[in-house]
C-alpha cells in the first residue's frame, strides 16, 4: 500500500511507533516516498521507542522531518501518545487505519480525524473483526479500503478542494 501511495505523492505521516507505524515509515522510504513522524516526546528527547532511532535518523536523512507539540526535553509519558494522535490527524488529509482494538491508539486516531473532518480510511480486515470499525463504516464517517485506489482516488479530492482553498485565500490576501 504504501508503494502504491507513494507512487501518487502521497506523503505518509505517522508516530514512529512499534509495529504498523514503523512498518509505514520504512516502507515509504523504501518506495522513495516522504514521510513524516509525530513523536509522542519532545523533539530534543530521547527517540522512543529506543528500537527505532535509526529509523528516526533515517527519516530525517532522507528529508522528511520529525515533530512534536511537547515541550523539547520531554520524556515520553502515558498522557502525550492520545495527544499526538490529534497532531497527526491535524496535519494530514486523511488516516489509513491497518490494525486497531477497541482500545487502541489507531482506534483513537480514527475518532479524532472524524471528527476534525478528516477521511478516516478503514481496511476491510479491520472492519471484518472490529465493531466499531464496522460502525464507524455503517455511520458514514469512514470509508471502506479494499485496494489503495480508495485512498488515492478521495486523496486526489481532498486535494483538489484544499488547493482551491488555498488560492481563494491567497486571491483575498492580495486583495484580488
Amino acid at each position: 500500500m504504501a508503494r502504491e501511495l507513494v507512487e501518487h505523492d502521497v506523503v505518509i505521516a505517522s508516530g514512529l511507533a512499534k509495529g504498523v507505524d514503523a512498518t509505514a515509515h520504512q516502507a515509504t522510504r523504501t518506495a522513495g516516498g516522504r514521510t513524516f513522524a509525530v513523536m509522542g516526546t519532545g523533539i530534543a528527547a530521547a527517540i522512543y521507542p529506543a528500537e527505532n532511532r535509526p529509523l528516526a535518523q533515517a527519516i530525517l536523512g532522507a528529508g522528511g522531518a520529525l515533530l512534536s507539540q511537547f515541550w523539547p526535553t520531554s520524556p515520553p509519558a502515558k498522557y502525550t501518545f492520545p495527544r499526538r494522535n490529534v497532531v497527526t490527524s491535524g496535519t494530514t488529509l486523511g488516516s489509513v487505519v491497518i490494525e486497531a482494538s477497541s482500545t487502541s491508539g489507531a482506534k483513537m486516531q480514527a475518532r479524532l480525524a472524524a471528527e476534525h473532518g478528516k477521511l478516516v480510511f478503514l481496511l476491510r480486515s479491520l472492519a471484518d473483526t472490529q465493531p466499531w470499525a464496522k460502525k464507524m463504516l455503517d455511520e458514514g464517517p469512514a470509508i471502506l479500503v479494499t485496494a489503495s485506489s480508495d485512498i488515492t482516488d478521495r486523496l486526489g479530492q481532498a486535494a483538489d478542494i484544499q488547493a482551491a482553498g488555498q488560492q481563494r485565500q491567497q486571491l483575498a490576501l492580495a486583495g484580488l
